[in-house]
């Protein structure tokens, strides 16, 4: 089983993601743990302060280290943790082959980031990576979280019905997926490729291979250039 500890101030954000679908089933047979920690929680004072402005001036408030320590703490003295991740968009693109390592993990926690992100010294003695899931800037890391967790805890093995689906999904072999197609087998005019309806496995699998080919020479020749160098 896989568990996952998301650290936030919004904890309602990441609920309706992680509650439906497969990440639901997967909880439902017991291979994946989500538990979500109100960051709130763990911060001192009347009014739970988790941030505060940042020393040398600028626009924006940083996330405080005092509750998100406190917070790391208490889980780490329940248990060993593989990995504490923290969602940034300076962080290490998240690609699928990130996502097959960590399905390998049994513990983690993920910090969401808010504000202008969590002060420096919680990044130094706490992360073991940092992630993002773009080139962009989201409100807050919980989106981010949602999308760490679907992606990994779908390969843990038994979480999908067809447990060989995942290894083919885009990316696994740094190729795109080929084209699917399900019945009728002409729609509108456009028929189904001959070769799919034929019961040929290796001609079938030939074709597909190349439509994948084809498709990230198309999209994404970076990846095409990655799976001829690899």
């Amino acid at each position: 089983m896989m568990r996952f500890d998301i650290i936030t101030v919004l904890p309602e954000l990441l609920e309706s993601p992680l509650g439906h679908s497969i990440m639901q089933r997967a909880k439902d047979r017991g291979l994946l743990e989500v538990h979500l920690h109100q960051l709130r929680d763990y911060a001192e004072g009347k009014h739970r302060q988790v941030d505060d402005y940042q020393f040398g001036g600028g626009a924006g408030m940083i996330m405080k280290p005092e509750p998100i320590a406190a917070c790391i703490e208490k889980l780490k003295s329940e248990r060993d943790y593989d990995a504490i991740i923290y969602v940034t968009p300076d962080g290490q693109r998240l690609d699928q082959a990130i996502c097959n390592r960590m399905s390998m993990l049994q513990n983690v926690i993920i910090l969401c980031g808010h504000y202008k992100g969590v002060d420096e010294r919680i990044r130094q003695r706490y992360i073991t990576q940092e992630l993002s899931i773009g080139d962009y800037v989201l409100s807050g890391g919980e989106l981010a979280a949602a999308i760490i967790v679907d992606a990994v805890g779908r390969l843990i093995p038994g979480v999908l019905n067809d447990e060989t689906s995942a290894l083919f999904d885009s990316f696994q072999d740094d190729l795109l997926a080929p084209p699917v197609y399900t019945r009728p087998a002409e729609w509108e005019g456009m028929p189904v490729p001959e070769v799919l309806l034929s019961g040929h496995e290796r001609n079938i699998d030939e074709w597909r291979h190349e439509q994948s080919l084809l498709r990230t020479r198309e999209r994404r020749p970076d990846l095409l250039e990655k799976y001829e160098k690899g």
